[in-house]
C-alpha cells in the first residue's frame, strides 16, 4: 500500500547505508521475509521512476553488491570461495520472484563461518604475531582494502592478516601506546569484532540482501527493516533524540557520515564528517573502552545517557591514518525539535564606499514540517516556512539592508516546504517541476500573487546542500532573486515515496524533479554564482559518488519573470570577491588544507615502517601547524609552537550539550541518524558568522552598492 503522497520526500540527504554483516550461527530466513523479498521486487519493477527490470544482469551486480558488502575489505573469502557462488550469478532473478532466499543464507552463512574460524585464529595468534613485528623493515599494505582483488587463497589471507595487524600495532605504537598493552588491545578489538559476529539475526542478513538489490535501481531506493521503518518517521518528524550526527558502519569502525546542523555534535564539538569512533568514555574520567569492531547500535547504546551526565568520544581524525587521536566530550541533554529550527543572525559589513549595512543571516538546518499536525489543521503546526517568514519580519524590524540565506549541510526533507519558502521571495511564479515514470510533468509554485521579502538576497550551498535545498537555490538562481555562493552542491534531484511491505517499508524513487529552467538538478547540483574553497571532495560525497545515480537530463523550461538583480552585476561582484579572497587568511587557510588532504588521499599504499611512517606524520604535522600560524599571523593572533596548544584550546571552547542517537538495531548496520533542535524563544543563533558567512555578507553588501540608483546609472549610461 503507497503512503500518503502528501508525506512524499526530496530525503534529508540519506546517507546510503552500507551495513556489515558478522554472524556465526546458522541462519535461515522466515516465510515472512520471503513474501517480502517477492513484495518488493513487484515494487521495484512497477513502481520505480526507471522502467529497469530485475533480470540476468541485475542479478550479477546483485550478488557482486552482497558479496562486497558481506566481506568489504576482502579478508574472509578466497577467490575460489567467490567463485562457487558464481553458480547464483544469473539465478537471484528468478529465484527471488518466487520469493527463495536459499542463496543470501547460504552465501552468509558460509561467509560467517570463515570469518569466525578466521577471527578465532587471529585472537589465537596475534599476542606472538606481534612481537615477531619488525618495524625497521620497509613493507607496505594498501590504503584502501576495498579496490584488492579477491585473495588467491588462506595463504594470501593469512598475509593481508600479517600487514593489517602490523599497521594496527604501528598506529598505536605511534600513539603512544605502552608496548605491552598493543597486543591486548587488539585482541580485545578481534574478540568485540567476533562477539558482534555472534548476535546477527536473520532480519539483519536480510536487510543487507535487500538493500544490495535496491541499490541497482538508484542509490536512494532501499529497505526499511521494522525498526529501520520506525527510525526513518522519526528522522522525518525532526523529533527524535540523538547526538546530532549520522553514523554508520565502515569495516570495524563506527563512522561520522554526517553532522546533523545545529545538532550537539556540531554546536558542542568539532566532531566530523568521515571521523571514525574508536572509543567511548562515561563522564568526565571514566575508562574509555575500544569500540573497534563493535556493532553500530551497541556503540550508540554507549553513547546515550541520562541528560547532564557526560559523554567522551575517542575519534580519529578523518585526515590521518589512524595513528592520532583526539578526544571529545559532550554532555548528555533532551534534544528538541525547536534547535534545528531556522535561525537568525545579524551582522555589519562595510561596503566599499565605508556604508555601513546591516545584513541578516537566517541558517536553516533542514526543510523541516510536521506532518501529523499540519494533516490535523493544527493552525500553529512547525515548517520551515513558517519559521523563516516570522524571522524575516523580526529582521526587517532591525532594519536589515539585505538577507543570507545559509544552506550549508542542509541535505533536504519536505517538497512542499522546497516549493513553499521558495514562495516568501517571488511574487508569484513556478516554483519546481516533478516528472513521473510516466513523463507527466506536475508544476508546483506560487499560484497568487502575494507578499514576500523583495529585497537583496544571497544563498549559500555546499556539497552537503541537497534535494529541497537544491530546488530553493535552483529557484532563487533562476528567477535572478539571489546571487548563489560557496560550493557546487550534492547533486539529488530525485523524490522518494514510501511503500508498504508484509515486513518492514520500501523508500521507492517515484520521481524527479526540475528546475524552472527545465534543468535537472540530478548528478550536476547547483552552480553557485561565485565558487569558495571547500575541503568536501566531490569524487567521495555527491551524487557522482553513488553507483547507479540516475543521469542528469532536463525538460522543457517554463516561462517566468525575471527580477534582474544578479546577472547585470556578477562580473563585478566576482572580481570584487577575488579581490579580497587572495588577501583573505582563512580562505588561504581552506586551500593549505586542500593540499594536505589532497596529498593523503593521493597515497594508494601504507608504509609498515616505523621511521617512515612517523617521518610522514610529523612532516604532515609541521605543515599543519604552518598553515595554521600563517592565519593565525595575518589575523594578529598568538602563534602556536606545537599542535597540543591548538587541541587544548579546541578542548578550552567545547560547550557542553545534548546526546542522543537513534539507530537501527540490525547488525548490518544500515545507519545511524540523529536530528537535533533550539529553544522555541531563541532564534538569534549565539555563534560568531564564521569567514564565508562573512564573505557572504561582503558580497551582498557589494550587490547592494551596485544596485544603488547612482550606481546603476554610472554602469548603465
Amino acid at each position: 500500500m503507497r503512503l500518503s503522497l502528501s508525506r512524499a520526500v526530496l530525503g534529508t540527504l540519506a546517507v546510503i547505508a552500507s551495513g556489515f554483516v558478522y554472524a556465526i550461527a546458522e541462519s535461515e530466513p522466515t516465510k515472512a521475509q520471503s513474501n517480502t523479498l517477492k513484495a518488493m521486487i513487484k515494487e521495484l519493477e512497477d513502481s520505480h521512476y526507471v522502467d529497469r527490470r530485475y533480470d540476468d544482469g541485475m542479478s550479477q551486480a546483485h550478488l557482486d553488491t552482497y558479496l562486497d558488502r558481506l566481506d568489504p575489505s576482502r579478508l574472509f573469502l578466497t577467490a575460489a570461495e567467490v567463485n562457487e557462488f558464481s553458480q547464483w550469478q544469473t539465478a537471484l532473478d528468478d529465484l527471488g520472484k518466487d520469493g527463495n532466499l536459499d542463496p543470501a543464507f547460504e552465501i552468509y552463512n558460509t561467509y560467517a563461518t570463515k570469518a569466525d574460524a578466521r577471527l578465532n585464529k587471529v585472537i589465537d595468534e596475534l599476542p606472538q604475531l606481534v612481537d615477531s613485528f619488525d618495524y625497521t623493515a620497509n613493507e607496505y599494505t594498501e590504503a584502501d582494502p576495498t579496490e584488492r582483488a579477491w585473495a588467491s587463497d588462506q595463504d594470501a589471507l593469512t598475509e593481508r592478516w600479517r600487514k593489517r595487524i602490523k599497521s594496527q600495532a604501528l598506529s598505536l605504537k605511534l600513539a603512544d601506546k605502552a608496548a605491552d598493552e598493543i597486543a591486548p588491545t587488539l585482541v580485545k578489538r578481534y574478540q568485540n569484532q567476533l562477539m558482534r559476529l555472534g548476535q546477527n539475526k536473520e532480519q539483519d542478513v536480510f536487510a543487507v540482501y535487500a538493500n544490495a538489490l535496491t541499490t541497482q535501481f538508484d542509490p536512494h531506493t532501499s529497505y526499511f527493516s521494522p525498526r529501520r521503518a520506525e527510525n526513518f518517521d522519526i528522522d522525518m518528524s525532526l523529533s527524535f533524540e540523538g547526538i546530532g550526527a549520522v553514523l554508520q558502519n565502515e569495516d570495524e569502525y563506527v563512522k561520522v557520515v554526517r553532522i546533523v546542523p545545529a545538532g550537539p555534535a556540531d554546536k558542542q564539538s568539532d566532531l566530523k564528517p568521515s571521523e571514525l569512533i574508536v572509543g567511548v568514555g562515561q563522564g568526565d574520567s571514566g575508562a574509555l573502552t575500544d569500540v573497534i569492531g563493535w556493532r553500530l547500535d551497541d556503540v550508540v547504546d554507549m553513547i546515550r545517557g541520562p541528560r547532564d551526565t557526560t559523554v567522551r568520544l575517542e575519534v580519529i581524525p578523518s585526515a590521518s591514518r589512524s595513528d592520532e587521536r583526539r578526544l571529545l566530550s559532550i554532555t548528555r541533554n533532551e534534544v528538541k525539535l525547536e534547535e534545528q529550527a531556522a535561525q537568525k543572525k545579524v551582522i555589519e559589513i562595510n561596503d566599499v564606499q565605508g556604508n555601513s549595512r546591516k545584513i541578516g543571516i537566517i541558517d536553516i538546518p533542514a526543510f523541516y514540517l510536521d506532518f501529523d499536525a499540519y494533516r490535523r489543521g493544527d493552525p500553529e503546526f512547525k515548517s520551515t516556512t513558517r519559521d523563516v517568514a516570522r524571522l524575516i519580519q523580526e529582521l526587517n524590524q532591525e532594519d536589515i539592508d539585505g538577507l543570507v540565506i545559509d544552506l550549508r549541510n542542509n541535505g533536504g526533507g519536505s517538497l512542499r516546504e522546497a516549493n513553499e519558502l521558495t514562495g516568501l521571495f517571488i511574487e508569484y511564479g513556478p516554483t519546481v517541476q516533478i516528472r513521473s515514470a510516466s513523463s507527466r510533468v506536475y508544476r508546483d509554485g506560487k499560484r497568487r500573487r502575494g507578499p514576500y521579502y523583495d529585497g537583496p538576497v544571497a544563498v549559500m550551498i555546499n556539497r552537503l546542500s541537497a534535494s529541497a535545498s537544491e530546488i530553493f537555490a535552483g529557484a532563487l538562481q533562476d528567477y535572478g532573486r539571489a546571487v548563489i555562493v560557496g560550493d557546487r552542491s550534492f547533486g539529488k534531484g530525485t523524490v522518494q515515496t514510501l511503500l508498504e511491505l508484509p515486513e518492514g517499508q520500501l523508500k521507492v524513487t517515484e520521481s524527479k524533479f526540475y528546475r524552472i529552467s527545465g534543468d535537472s538538478t540530478q548528478h550536476r547540483g547547483v552552480v553557485p554564482d561565485i565558487s569558495f574553497p571547500s575541503l568536501l571532495q566531490h569524487d567521495e560525497i555527491g551524487e557522482s559518488a553513488y553507483d547507479n545515480a540516475l543521469d542528469w537530463d532536463r525538460i522543457a523550461p517554463i516561462r517566468f519573470r525575471d527580477y534582474g538583480a544578479v546577472s547585470s552585476i556578477l562580473p563585478v561582484l566576482a572580481k570584487r570577491h577575488s579581490e579580497r579572497a587572495i588577501d583573505n587568511p582563512d580562505f588561504q587557510y581552506i586551500l593549505d588544507q586542500q593540499v594536505l588532504a589532497e596529498d593523503i588521499r593521493s597515497e594508494e599504499i601504507v608504509s609498515l615502517n616505523e621511521a617512515e611512517r612517523r617521518a610522514e606524520r610529523e612532516q604532515q604535522e609541521a605543515y599543519y601547524l604552518a598553515i595554521e600560524n600563517a592565519r593565525r599571523g595575518a589575523k594578529g593572533q598568538t602563534l602556536l609552537s606545537s599542535l597540543d596548544e591548538l587541541l587544548d584550546e579546541e578542548s578550552s571552547d567545547t560547550e557542553e550539550v545534548a546526546e542522543n542517537t537513534v539507530t537501527d538495531s540490525s547488525a548490518l548496520q544500515e545507519s545511524s541518524a540523529d536530528t537535533i533542535e533550539s529553544d522555541e524563544d531563541s532564534s538569534d543563533s549565539d555563534d560568531e558568522p564564521d569567514a564565508l558567512a562573512i564573505e557572504t555578507a561582503r558580497i551582498l553588501a557589494d550587490a547592494i552598492n551596485l544596485r544603488s540608483p547612482a550606481v546603476v546609472q554610472r554602469m548603465n549610461p
